[in-house]
């Protein structure tokens, strides 16, 4: 039984892959905000994981980063969610991304756990 106060910890290794590039090239050689932002998410999936079951899926509903620091190539960013809420549908974690001391981001993160079947139906292409 999980409950407010757990922790999961994920540990992302920081590649060129992750860095801040658009079309118009490298911004920054570091750990972009849309990178972090995957892996933030799957920290807190590591939670939706235990919790789902074999005809549910997670679908995320929200996440707030505040980027604090950089994360340079070759770092392993930890990043440890700690459950907030659990109320059978949704969970809410809050995070902190660190490499050892130094803080990178800070935030929340937000998933639903939901029917396989009504997923499908949510995500279904529409016709406008």
């Amino acid at each position: 039984m999980l409950i407010p106060g757990d922790t999961r910890t994920y540990v992302k290794h920081v590649t060129a892959a992750d860095f801040a590039s658009f079309e118009d090239g490298l911004v920054h050689a570091v750990c972009s905000t849309f990178a972090l932002a995957q892996a933030v998410e799957w920290a807190g999936r590591l939670f939706v994981l235990e919790l789902k079951e074999g005809d549910e899926e997670g679908i995320g509903t929200f996440l707030m980063i505040a980027h604090k620091g950089p994360a340079f190539a070759g770092e392993a960013l930890e990043i440890t969610a700690t459950l907030q809420k659990y109320d059978g549908r949704e969970v809410v974690c809050s995070f902190v991304a660190q490499v050892g001391t130094r803080v990178v981001a800070t935030g929340e993160t937000g998933q639903k756990i939901l029917k396989k079947e009504k997923l499908a139906s949510i995500l279904a292409p529409r016709n406008n």
